[in-house]
């Protein structure tokens, strides 16, 4: 009995490890927006970070609903459904905010347009029922050179460079506990006498299956 209770734990185990080391190849071969840190300070850092384009959509509803729906209307366009019919590659992040600001996300990786991997993070703001979800582009790409959505709903916005404090947490990700940590954050920058400029957002940056441990969560909001 005890030679099959320690097989099963060598296998869980074994499992265990794949996952693990899976989750981190494919986080690690996702690029991101590039950005600089300024300083580190009790509990969240100060980053620079520099301008990206981003394809974005305006949806309502919960962060769950508008993230679901948001996500499947830019990954329609980024799967072809645009002027040139070309594929581009989905990257980290998705972001999900407030609709009267963008939220940031992470750039997309193409070849020979073909769709590569996806990646994270998403980022989310919570004011009224308007929210936007964000994929950034692939940095190759300027607004002249990006394939055009063939769905008027899709916006392609360019995001200047901004500083913004970052709070990081890892697991899971799901409303409630996002709504702590925007609330952690926006506490520390009072505490510290941060002037920050508009709603805080979220940004995950892993695909579903990523081993949660492996989970990279922030909660972003630009500062003066």
């Amino acid at each position: 009995m005890k030679k099959y209770m320690y097989i099963t734990l060598a296998v869980v185990a074994l499992l265990l490890i794949v996952w693990t080391a899976l989750s981190y190849l494919v986080e690690h071969s996702v690029k991101t927006p590039a950005y600089s840190v300024i300083e580190k300070r009790g509990g969240y850092e100060v980053r620079l970070y520099e301008p990206y384009i981003t394809a974005r959509v305006e949806v309502g509803g919960t962060y769950e609903k508008a993230l679901n729906e948001g996500f499947s209307i830019l990954a329609d366009y980024i799967f072809g459904n645009n002027t040139r019919q070309a594929g581009i590659a989905m990257t980290a992040p998705v972001i999900e905010g407030a609709s009267e600001k963008m939220a940031m996300t992470a750039p997309v990786m193409v070849k020979d347009n073909q769709v590569l991997a996806m990646t994270a993070p998403v980022i989310t703001s919570s004011k009224g029922a308007g929210r936007t979800v964000s994929f950034v582009m692939p940095f190759e790409y300027t607004l002249e050179t990006l394939p055009k959505p063939n769905n008027p709903r899709i916006e392609i916005v360019p995001q200047e460079a901004r500083k913004v404090a970052v709070l990081r947490f890892s697991w899971f990700r799901d409303s409630e506990r996002i709504a702590k940590k925007k609330q952690e954050l926006l506490s520390l920058l009072e505490k510290d006498s941060v002037v920050i400029v508009g709603e805080p957002e979220y940004a995950g940056y892993n695909a579903p299956l990523t081993a949660p441990w492996l989970n990279r969560n922030e909660i972003l909001v630009e500062i003066k």
